[in-house]
């Protein structure tokens, strides 16, 4: 069933449309500026007809403010919630993901036992902040600073005496070839 507003609404766009494609033919004005017009008037109908019928009442977030929309502003806020609520990983921008990268990298660093690989870790993360920053490739600019890898490196042993020795997970003892144990 149809609102007869909106059949009326249709009614007049259509033959309004009609009217209009005559009088552009005849002054030379392009065809699309009209129907374009037309467009927007049937929609913006459609739209007050359903705001009458009560269509857009008891909406969920209604009368609420946009989530994640803070005091500080990020441009990205839309990639990175997409991003998010459908958890993609690996997929954006390079400026997206290594922000991300960055905000997570003390984690990963922690789970390293090595001085070497901390370092190797961090000197890849550079690199591809370099690299990110070089390529023109449109979207969000690249304000993801490369990190000192000595910093990190005293920052991650520091973290790694801190903890306390129970967490420090064991290393299992290795078995020797041909022997068996009980």
């Amino acid at each position: 069933m149809t609102d007869p507003r909106e059949a009326a609404a249709r009614y007049r766009a259509a033959q309004q449309q009609d009217r209009n494609a005559d009088a552009d033919a005849e002054s030379g004005t392009p065809p699309g500026i009209a129907a374009a017009v037309d467009r927007a008037a049937f929609i913006e109908t459609a739209i007050q007809v359903a705001i009458r019928r009560g269509e857009f009442d008891d909406l969920p977030g209604a009368g609420k403010p946009l989530e994640g929309l803070g005091s500080h502003h990020d441009p990205d806020w839309w990639i990175r919630r997409k991003i998010e609520t459908e958890n993609l990983t690996g997929l954006g921008p390079p400026a997206i993901l290594l922000r991300t990268e960055d905000r997570e990298l003390n984690d990963q660093l922690d789970l390293l036992g090595r001085e070497s690989d901390v370092r190797d870790v961090v000197d890849d993360f550079n690199r591809r902040v370099r690299e990110a920053r070089r390529q023109l490739q449109g979207g969000p600019p690249v304000v993801t600073e490369p990190r000192d890898v000595d910093a990190e490196v005293v920052a991650w042993a520091e973290r790694r005496a801190a903890r306390p020795a129970a967490s420090v997970p064991e290393q299992p003892r290795r078995r020797r070839f041909g022997r068996r144990t009980r």
